[in-house]
């Protein structure tokens, strides 16, 4: 266990709640440490339920190509914490990690706040002290009272395509959420819209025009699609003639154009836009596993997949990136927690795959057990089956059908361990 490891944690203790929204915890330890927040360079701010963090890659990606430095927040982390802080480009360093937590930890002299909360503090306080061009800041949960959501005048917003998750905090009505979702957006501060249904789409609209903020807008100012082997992405200031996103998917192309929309604003020139489609990086996103004790367990023959996404648009994306790979028997293992709409999101996946093995995700409090996760498979139409862990599942497959095509999916917590394990 590393220094931070142990500090982490601690900080996991001082709140009995994971999640509960509110601004008052972060605004007291911000001005404890000298409000760090009012000191990073210029914000690009990114909240919606599902791309956020497609987008964000794209961005930093198109940025770094034109020479900016650029500093990225995001989570949850896959297999280490440090993946949440990029300061300048670079994953956070273990000896500052330790040191800023400590200082956040000091500060807050053991009152209760959420583990997001002293955390996201923290990589404010590194963004303050390392020069950069921009801040990526990711939203964590909803907007409105996220504690990301206390910068007053970030350079842009950008909301990518919402829908229905985490209703127990942002409401059960697409419009509801939407409405949190926007809580982001700032007075006069221009907004980058991405694909959104109709519903959402009026609250945003609404909120934007109660605060003067200027939008850009999917299908209104700007518009992508695809071209042959490439993307076309237009606006008024012109054509953006690119290549297919390099991450897998459709549904990367309508991020791509979320991302290009937000370069634009931003000055970008073609070789950014570019580089934002070719060079990003964003792991447990249609990642095809290349090493490690699964691919080798799997032989030469079978593929081995890995998504994170866990509601039903994910699995709709999911299920429209798996038709549009060659034809091979495909077949899923799924481990999801307790708080999603797992049945929505399995019968969205059934027409793409042969079978279900289920599996429950290692050492996670909140996991749906196999068995459940089995069951709710067969409401869903599905042949499924249980494995002990996804080692068995891989080896009881390709047993079968050596080759399959394997696709490990339903929770970033099962992409995490996958990722740590076989990474």
């Amino acid at each position: 266990m590393t220094k931070s490891d142990a500090i982490l944690d601690r900080l996991m203790a001082l709140h009995p709640k994971v999640i509960d929204l509110s601004l008052d915890r972060m605004e007291r330890i911000l001005a404890a440490l000298g409000n760090p927040q009012d000191r990073i360079p210029p914000v690009i701010h990114i909240a919606g339920t599902n791309g956020k963090g497609s987008t964000q890659a794209m961005i930093r990606a198109g940025l770094e190509a034109g020479g900016a430095r650029v500093h990225a927040y995001t989570s949850p982390h896959l297999a280490r914490f440090h993946e949440r802080i990029r300061v300048a480009g670079d994953l956070i360093a273990e000896s500052e990690l330790a040191a800023i937590l400590e200082e956040c930890e000091a500060a807050n002299d053991g009152q209760p706040i959420t583990f997001f909360e002293i955390t996201t503090a923290a990589a404010f306080l590194a963004f303050s002290r390392t020069r950069a061009d921009y801040t990526l800041l990711e939203v964590g949960l909803g907007g409105r009272l996220d504690a990301t959501n206390v910068i007053d005048a970030p350079a842009l917003t950008v909301i990518t395509p919402v829908s229905i998750d985490h209703t127990q905090f942002l409401g059960d009505t697409i419009e509801q959420i939407a409405g949190e979702k926007a809580g982001i957006i700032k007075p006069r501060i221009p907004c980058v819209v991405g694909p959104q249904q109709d519903k959402a789409l009026r609250v945003i609209e609404a909120r934007a025009s109660g605060l003067t903020a200027p939008l850009s807008v999917h299908g209104q100012h700007w518009h992508v699609a695809p071209e042959r082997d490439g993307i076309i992405y237009q606006d008024d200031l012109g054509v953006w003639d690119l290549p297919r996103p390099n991450l897998v998917g459709a549904h990367q192309i309508q991020n791509a154009g979320t991302a290009l929309a937000a370069l634009r604003h931003l000055g970008a020139t073609h070789a950014q836009a570019r580089a934002a489609v070719s060079q990003a990086q964003w792991p447990a996103r249609m990642q095809r596993l290349t090493h490690g004790p699964l691919v080798e367990a799997a032989g030469s023959q079978a593929e081995i997949w890995l998504d994170g996404g866990h509601n039903p648009a994910g699995a709709a994306a999911l299920a429209a990136t798996l038709a549009e790979l060659p034809q091979r028997p495909t077949h899923l293992i799924c481990g999801m927690l307790n708080t999603k709409d797992v049945l929505g999101y399995l019968e969205l996946l059934r027409p793409a795959c042969e079978s279900l093995t289920a599996v429950s995700i290692p050492d996670e409090v909140n996991t749906l057990p196999a068995r459940e996760t089995a069951s709710l498979a067969g409401r869903a139409g599905m042949q499924s089956q249980i494995a002990q862990d996804v080692l068995t599942a891989v080896q009881d497959l390709v047993a079968r059908q050596p080759r399959a095509r394997i696709m490990i999916c339903g929770s970033l917590y099962l992409a995490g361990r996958i990722l740590r394990d076989n990474g």
